[in-house]
């Protein structure tokens, strides 16, 4: 396959201003190019086929779907579009559902190998993260505006100082930066507990004042199928 990762992406440093964080959020999104190209629609096909033969479900397609986003995605493949709306285009053939089963895997699987090469050059653990966002905004279980936040989020520079709310990346403990180490590590100390934790700055993102976690498994919404 033909390097789909022409445009990566890496992160910015993360100065905590409104505007900048705006301008920061939405840049990686908004590379535009064809990011499709190598993906022709004979090779959704077999991606949904060797699904639905590892799932034991029957393969085959929904013929009242399947001629127009088969048509549309040979189009969309050639045009060059910003990656927000190849993953709003992907989401799309989704809810759409060109194949009897596996509709959301086929296209978040899409989804998650473009996010993987786009942003290679993230840490490993953000880049995995990024990739998960996008196939959960893809199958509908993540909303665009969520989106958005956490891949800006996961792609900006972590620059902590003493006193900053921290959180880790799937969000499950917060807590506040007590110290940062001469070789850049961060000593955290979690809400509600006297022990202090040490991480590096890029397994951890900045959580909000009041102490919520807003992460990814806190503000997926229900899948429509």
């Amino acid at each position: 396959m033909v390097d789909e990762a022409a445009n990566r992406f890496t992160g910015e440093t993360d100065s905590g201003g409104h505007s900048s964080r705006s301008r920061r959020e939405s840049a990686p999104l908004q590379s535009r190019a064809k990011f499709l190209q190598n993906w022709d629609w004979t090779f959704v096909t077999q991606i949904n086929g060797g699904l639905c033969e590892r799932g034991r479900a029957q393969r085959g397609v929904n013929p009242e779907t399947h001629p127009t986003v088969a048509q549309e995605w040979e189009e969309h493949r050639t045009t060059e579009l910003t990656l927000l709306e190849t993953f709003q285009f992907l989401q799309s053939c989704h809810r759409r559902a060109p194949f009897l089963f596996y509709n959301g895997n086929t296209f978040a699987e899409i989804g998650r190998a473009l996010a993987n090469a786009l942003f290679e050059e993230l840490p490993t653990i953000r880049r995995k993260e990024v990739a998960s966002v996008a196939a959960h905004f893809i199958t509908g279980v993540l909303d665009q505006e969520s989106m958005i936040g956490l891949i800006g989020s996961l792609c900006a520079t972590p620059k902590f100082k003493i006193g900053d709310r921290v959180k880790t990346m799937r969000g499950s403990t917060s807590g506040t930066v007590v110290k940062i180490l001469d070789d850049g590590r961060i000593v955290w100390q979690p809400n509600s507990r006297k022990s202090e934790l040490i991480a590096l700055p890029e397994n951890l993102v900045r959580a909000d004042r009041d102490g919520s976690e807003k992460n990814p498994e806190g503000r997926r919404k229900k899948s429509s199928s």
